[in-house]
């Protein structure tokens, strides 16, 4: 599940209640090079205006005239078009050449109006609650329940229900309001990141908190708020104040926690001394420690703020999607290694 997806719900749940009919259109199957994975989802308005996408725009003009055109008809209460329907593109190399669908791709889509509102708001509410919800559809009636659902799960689709999991958006916790956590907040914040920020220190945090603009403050000391947070798998904490007595408590309470995600900013020989620190005063595992990240980052040969703090969200991104690292030799003497 992407973010992206619980936006595209919340603008159909506005258009909805804005008196707009709305349709949304989920990708089921795909072949080939199609642009967008199972699951994707694209809402329509019965005006032409569109949230999200289901091919990166290789077939979205076609489908939002046949779209609106399929609510005009059921607007003229023309029988079964208020259930959901299946549609293809590209199954051929013909239509994959009309619709400009790469390499041949093709995709199958389910398309349905949205008229029960409510388990939009639902899953919306619950999600926001940090939950992770499955929706099930079933074509022939239109129907959808929502039920719990388990961090792995994929969209499953058998010709007749369609399965599709929704979960939070992912958090990017950062300890410390200086200058490199503005560029990472930054970056985080287009990638579509919940960027949270705590700095007790209020020299800095009131005036650096201003440079980050979507990005929002928690008042407290780290590891209370570490703690307080609880951080879930959809959650990766970074510690950047470069001091001990912020960053340490932090990470002790970011280790033991189920975050994907927990790093630190400092050298080699730092990162040595703050392990042992955690092993030694806290009785820290050894498994706890192999988790965390440090130095932080990318091996990008990153030197400006805003260079690190690539290095810093990619590696974040690469956890996330769990693609393999590849392996480097970083310098001793850096205070940050990347």
């Amino acid at each position: 599940m992407e973010s992206l997806d619980l936006r595209v719900l919340a603008d159909a749940l506005e258009w909805r209640h804005a008196g707009h009919a709305v349709t949304l259109v989920t990708v089921v199957q795909t072949w080939g090079s199609a642009p967008r994975p199972p699951g994707s989802l694209l809402a329509v308005r019965d005006d032409g205006v569109v949230s999200g996408s289901v091919s990166g725009g290789c077939v979205e003009d076609d489908l939002i005239a046949r779209t609106k055109a399929r609510i005009r008809q059921a607007d003229g209460r023309v029988p079964g078009l208020e259930k959901p329907v299946m549609m293809a593109y590209g199954v051929s190399q013909e239509e994959a050449d009309r619709f400009g669908l790469p390499c041949g791709g093709s995709l199958r889509l389910v398309q349905e109006p949205l008229l029960d509102t409510s388990w939009v708001a639902q899953l919306l509410a619950r999600t926001a609650a940090h939950e992770l919800v499955a929706r099930t559809l079933t074509l022939a009636t239109g129907t959808v329940q929502l039920t719990p659902a388990v961090r792995g799960h994929a969209m499953q689709f058998d010709g007749s229900t369609l399965t599709t999991v929704f979960g939070p958006k992912w958090r990017l916790l950062l300890i410390g309001a200086g200058q490199l956590s503005q560029a990472v907040a930054q970056i985080a914040v287009m990638l579509d990141f919940d960027v949270l920020v705590c700095d007790p220190r209020e020299e800095y945090a009131a005036v650096l908190m201003a440079g980050m603009p979507g990005a929002r403050r928690i008042e407290g000391m780290p590891d209370d708020v570490v703690r307080e947070l609880v951080p879930d798998a959809h959650t990766a904490i970074v510690a950047l104040t470069h001091d001990p007595k912020l960053d340490d408590m932090a990470l002790l309470e970011a280790l033991q926690s189920n975050a994907f995600y927990v790093g630190a900013l400092g050298s080699r020989r730092n990162q040595e001394a703050r392990k042992r620190r955690l092993a030694e005063h806290f009785d820290v595992s050894a498994e706890a420690l192999a988790r965390l990240h440090g130095p932080v980052g990318l091996a990008l040969g990153a030197k400006t703020p805003a260079e690190i703090a690539v290095s810093i969200v990619a590696e974040i991104v690469q956890v996330k999607n769990k693609v393999a690292a590849f392996t480097v030799t970083a310098p001793e003497n850096d205070c940050v290694t990347l």
